[in-house]
């Protein structure tokens, strides 16, 4: 045997001689042995590795399960929700009207790079991934959990769907179905319209939703206009936008913004979407400090309020819908309105009603200035637009649109449309001759009306008596008794139907003579239409405020507001041609006629004042616009009427006075000088004028009575047809500046304290 052999024999010999001894230790030993080896065999890595493997099977059985249950949900209303964008004619924003300062804009008219600078910020893998941030969305649910809080992580389409589909709640559930959703929505919507929602709806501070109101509130730009640096400012503003607003950011904030500012731009270099030399030669683009917010203030409500009447009407009778869902569409928001307003005419028009009234009453010193409103509207005859309106001093303080009320008597400025129908179907006297404006008519104060199946004598003012006047002559100095008798001899039904015509809303009116004193109820815009018919030679006009509405690129259509001929022109320029000496040599002639301010311009028109002086007109014409001013008796203290009687220290408010000089200060500043009416008629002052013009001007208009109300005791004789169903509760007085003309109807004045219904006109 070698000694090799040897040496293995006493080793093997020695390990089997060795004694066997259990001691304590070794036992112990043993115990813990035996529990490895139990642990051992039950936590094999083969049972781990099964373990894990049916645990993810578990999890993709329920994330399909999930999946096909979670279905992608309509938008939720906030989300929707947009302002609509008022327009001045010019382009000029004039005010957005909503509950959220937001509006939509296609992702095509945003710069491209304007765009990347979003994805840059946000999710540079954007036109790559799925839609979705698996390891994101993890640590977003772990921090859920363990109650950390808002991280962020996600993708653009994740916070696409939280902000359009879903809520901003911190909750597992929500997380969950934005995964799932976010997924669905990468399938089925395409990288532009994921990034152009994205940008609509997010929120950019200032009170800005979307990337338009955003460029607005920091830049006073659209958002087709952006640069590159206004953009990556705008998408660094969406970690943090209330921290990240210059104007409020502090010293550190400012500087965590310009970090981020330079982290988008440096993205986008990286990413080859700009070029390095350009990035370097770029600035930080300090935003703009915030604008106070506009909102209605002003005339600006009255062009809403009135714009919005408008286009619901229109939505009613292009789609079908009531009223309630046309309201609901306009409340939707997304609107882009552009108003016909003028923004220079309408600077005039405020600036003379500020002027010409305004700066002339004292409610501290007279109680009855603080009752005064002014209402004007001033239309374009040949394309209907209503360049310029003035609704009241301020609509968030009052809300009546004066410029649509018609709760107040146009009073004598009805007295054209009688002449109009008279004319326009061939009517006679109750001599048989046929009425022009050269008829011989009895001026007579409180003749009895012929051939009225009603009695009615109207007394003229102050009781005076004309004898034989003209027609012409009757409506310079505004005779009570000639119309009258004028209204009979035409026929009421055919008077009232001749208001319809031109754009007065008659109604259910009864065809009873003292509506040819103007007693029923009319707005300044309906007035302007009449008006404006007649200098369009009988063609209708409709006044409108709006130029044009789209919505989400869908135009809507408006009526022309041009329509047919509704009198022939002939009658249309005969009265034209007897009102323009209204103005040369009757109740106008201080205010219009003498006014320094015109400048060679012909002028049409007719003043009102009805009984009780609460309201007094002035709605005139030049050959190129058309204008008219009404002031309202407006109890300041309680709803209802007001006498106007001693307001800014004159004894009475007429239609001469101060509704002419605001006419007169407004529309020589805005009309030319050298349009000329183009008549075709042989009757009435502009063929005949009744008096020889003068070379000078007088000096400036002052309030002098024009046209002065009295009072009539009622008639005791009962009418002999059915009471009508629009009582009249005012009639209109007026006087010449010269000798008295006019006086109420046989009705008893309207008590001052008459309500008045707030949501006429409106």
């Amino acid at each position: 045997m070698g000694r090799a052999e040897e040496r293995r024999a006493r080793q093997r010999g020695g390990r089997r001689a060795a004694p066997k001894r259990r001691s304590s230790r070794a036992a112990t030993s043993g115990s813990v042995g035996a529990e490895k080896s139990l642990i051992r065999r039950l936590f094999t890595w083969k049972k781990i590795l099964g373990a894990f493997l049916g645990f993810c099977l578990l999890g993709i059985g329920a994330f399909i399960v999930l999946y096909m249950m979670v279905e992608v949900p309509e938008g939720n209303a906030d989300a929707k929700l947009q302002s609509n964008t008022i327009k001045y004619s010019n382009g000029d924003v004039l005010v957005r009207d909503g509950k959220v300062n937001r509006e939509n804009v296609e992702l095509a008219k945003i710069p491209k790079k304007v765009q990347l600078t979003f994805v840059a910020a946000e999710n540079k893998t954007f036109y790559q991934d799925s839609g979705v941030d698996l390891k994101g969305t993890a640590r977003g649910l772990l921090n859920t959990l363990s109650g950390k809080g808002k991280q962020g992580g996600s993708t653009i389409t994740q916070q696409y769907v939280k902000n359009y589909y879903l809520t901003p709640d911190q909750t597992i559930t929500r997380k969950l179905r934005e995964l799932v959703i976010s997924l669905k929505v990468d399938r089925q919507k395409s990288k532009d319209e994921i990034l152009e929602g994205y940008i609509n709806t997010s929120y950019y501070g200032r009170g800005a939703n979307g990337i338009q109101a955003a460029a607005q509130a920091y830049y006073r730009v659209d958002a087709d206009q952006l640069s590159v640096e206004q953009g990556a400012y705008l998408a660094a503003l969406l970690q943090a936008p209330s921290q990240y607003d210059w104007a409020v950011a502090s010293d550190y904030s400012k500087k965590l913004v310009q970090q981020r500012w330079n982290y988008v731009l440096d993205n986008m270099v990286e990413e080859g979407w700009l070029d390095a030399g350009k990035r370097a030669d770029m600035k930080f683009p300090k935003p703009l400090k915030p604008k106070a917010e506009a909102g209605l203030k002003g005339q600006k409500g009255y062009f809403v309020k009135l714009a919005k009447q408008q286009l619901v009407k229109q939505l009613m009778a292009n789609d079908g819908l009531t009223e309630d869902e046309a309201q609901a569409q306009y409340d939707k928001g997304g609107w882009t309105i552009t108003l016909n307003i003028d923004k220079k005419k309408q600077a005039q028009l405020e600036k003379a009603v500020k002027t010409q009234l305004t700066d002339k009453l004292d409610p501290d010193k007279r109680e009855v200035d603080k009752n005064i409103q002014a209402g004007a509207v001033s239309v374009d005859p040949k394309t209907g637009k209503i360049v310029a309106l003035y609704g009241g001093a301020d609509y968030v303080k009052h809300d009546y649109n004066n410029a649509n009320r018609e709760d107040y008597q146009p009073a004598s400025t009805f007295k054209p449309v009688i002449l109009a129908a008279a004319l326009e179907e061939g009517a006679e006297t109750q001599d048989g001759d046929k009425i022009s404006a050269s008829t011989i008519y009895d001026g007579t104060s409180k003749r009895p009306v012929e051939g009225s199946d009603i009695a009615f004598d109207p007394e003229n003012e102050d009781d005076t008596d004309y004898g034989d006047v003209s027609v012409q002559t009757a409506m310079n100095k505004s005779i009570n008794s000639v119309f009258a008798q004028m209204g009979v001899d035409v026929g009421m039904d055919k008077v009232l139907d001749t208001a319809d015509k031109l754009g007065m809303d008659t109604g259910d009116l009864k065809a009873l003579p003292a509506y040819t004193l103007g007693t029923m109820g009319a707005s300044p815009i309906q007035m302007a239409g009449v008006y404006a018919t007649l200098d369009n030679h009988g063609k209708k006009v409709t006044p409108t405020i709006i130029k044009s509405a789209e919505r989400n690129g869908s135009q809507v259509e408006m009526p022309d507001p041009i329509g047919e001929q509704v009198i022939s022109r002939e009658t249309a320029d005969t009265v034209t041609s007897v009102l323009t000496g209204v103005v040369d040599d009757g109740t106008a002639k201080t205010s219009v006629r003498d006014n320094p301010l015109r400048d060679g311009q012909e002028v049409a028109g007719k003043t009102g004042t009805s009984d009780d002086n609460k309201s007094a007109w002035f709605t005139g014409y030049t050959p190129d616009l058309v204008t008219s001013v009404g002031l309202f008796g407006e109890n300041h203290a309680k709803p209802g009427q007001a006498k106007m009687y001693g307001a800014g220290g004159f004894d009475r408010v007429n239609g001469g006075g101060f509704p002419a000089q605001i006419w007169a200060a407004y529309m020589f500043g805005v009309t030319s000088t050298s349009a000329e009416f183009d008549l075709d008629t042989d009757q009435g002052a502009a063929v005949e004028p009744s008096y020889t013009p003068t070379q000078t001007p007088s000096q400036t208009a002052t309030q002098t009575p024009t046209e002065e109300p009295t009072t009539q005791e009622p008639t005791t004789e009962a009418p002999t047809t059915e009471a009508p169903t629009q009582t009249p509760t005012q009639t209109p007085t007026q006087t010449p500046t010269q000798t008295p003309t006019q006086t109420p109807t046989t009705r008893p004045p309207a008590d001052d304290t008459d309500p008045v219904d707030p949501g006429l006109g409106q």
